[in-house]
């Protein structure tokens, strides 16, 4: 029961906030992954309500991993180290940091592949390694899009 959709995740080049650089959709660690899309900084608690539901997939399922991406505009990249640098000093964790993917780009262009209006949102997405879509929601988590989500990876698993 997928809800496979037209838009394709974008290829873009990001860096874990342990230092590894990545060429995304094509090199997320496992075959689904649960990607948690944010423009703004002061969006972290709409992402930080969908980790328990994350959590509980990624235990569940071997073949899920989950990730945040702050996707930053590309003027700012000149400040990549400082920016990086708070983000990660407020993250002690090393898991967390590993799976928080920075991504300096311009923002138009992945608003655009993603199909999505403006950046008033955080956008999770579940997409394989090809940048398929099989799900996507908008805003913090609820009830209706947790368990739809459930649903969706259970019939891909």
């Amino acid at each position: 029961m997928s809800i496979r959709t037209e838009a394709r995740f974008p290829p873009v080049t990001g860096e874990t906030l342990t230092g590894r650089t990545l060429q995304l959709p094509e090199e997320f660690e496992e075959p689904l992954n649960l990607v948690f899309v944010a423009f703004q900084r002061g969006q972290q608690a709409d992402v930080d309500s969908w980790l328990p539901v994350a959590g509980d997939l990624e235990a569940s399922y071997p073949d899920l991993r989950y990730y945040e991406l702050p996707v930053i505009n590309r003027l700012y990249a000149a400040a990549k180290p400082f920016i990086d640098g708070g983000m990660r000093a407020g993250i002690p964790d090393e898991d967390t940091r590993e799976r928080t993917i920075t991504v300096y780009t311009d923002k138009r262009t992945v608003r655009r592949a993603l199909d999505i209006e403006d950046e008033d949102e955080i956008h999770a997405f579940l997409v394989d390694r090809d940048g398929v879509i099989y799900w996507r929601a908008a805003g913090p988590r609820n009830d209706a899009d947790a368990a739809h989500l459930r649903e969706i990876v259970e019939s891909l698993s």
